[in-house]
């Protein structure tokens, strides 16, 4: 099961924790490491078992839960940048008077109201939730669509894409294997997408690579590995430094 599709078939209370419970492991939904049970794992000079660590791993890599959610792009989320600001120093504890003083506004009732106006959207989610899950009982001609990888840079009609669509894509443009060269690199923007998540699968979403090492990867997946990084970057599926001496996928 890719990423993806881990964190999108989570249910609430998996998604708030940061992991699924498997009979074997524990999985992260936020960037799918996987942790076998029955293993003592060392962190800075301390021993965790499995489960104890997967918190320790969503800490040093995600920082929270709550960090990770709310980074996620405003077309996943349904938040303003404003709301996301607010949803932060409400998560860390700050009363109304110290979110006032630190975001400059006029006064704590403004702050009141959008804590309503959230509690709304809280309200409107949880109807919203129960009625797609009683569609899913009735509405049998519903399409597998792709799931949206979490880095998404932007969320719109590009990925409007079915399971049966994926794959047609994947046959085209890399019809003896993914784990071979490109041959052409699609002008389309939702073969992009499929095209581009294939070539993401193929780095090593541990290593942080030299813009060399980066290029000749890509080298060996499409002559023109400029056009892929670059494209990797803008969809969200890596992440580099300013000066581009490093990049790395992004989880």
């Amino acid at each position: 099961m890719e990423i993806s599709n881990i964190f999108w078939n989570a249910s609430l209370e998996e998604l708030k924790r940061g992991y699924i419970q498997e009979r074997d492991s524990y999985t992260c939904v936020l960037c799918g490491r996987k942790i076998e049970k029955g293993i003592v794992y060392p962190y800075e000079n301390r021993f965790y078992e499995a489960e104890r660590f997967m918190r320790v791993h969503i800490e040093s890599t995600h920082r929270s839960v709550f960090d990770f959610l709310i980074g996620m792009d405003k077309k996943l989320t349904g938040l303003t940048e404003h709301q996301k600001s607010l949803m932060r120093l409400f998560y860390q504890g700050r009363n109304d008077k110290e979110i006032q003083s630190e975001l400059d506004i006029g006064s704590t009732s403004t702050i009141r109201h959008h804590r309503f106006v959230l509690k709304e959207k809280e309200r409107q989610a949880k109807s919203f939730l129960a009625m797609m899950e009683l569609l899913k009982e009735k509405d049998e001609y519903a399409p597998a669509f792709l799931p949206v990888h979490q880095t998404a840079t932007m969320v719109d009609d590009r990925y409007n894409i079915t399971l049966e669509e994926q794959e047609k894509i994947i046959n085209q443009y890399f019809p003896t294997g993914t784990h071979t060269a490109l041959t052409k690199f699609p002008q389309k923007e939702k073969q992009k997408v499929v095209v581009l998540r294939e070539i993401a699968k193929q780095l090593n979403s541990e290593q942080i690579y030299s813009e060399a090492q980066l290029n000749g990867t890509l080298k060996g997946i499409f002559e023109d590995y400029v056009l892929i990084r670059r494209y990797l970057i803008e969809y969200g599926f890596l992440d580099r430094k300013p000066d581009g001496s490093e990049y790395w996928v992004k989880k």
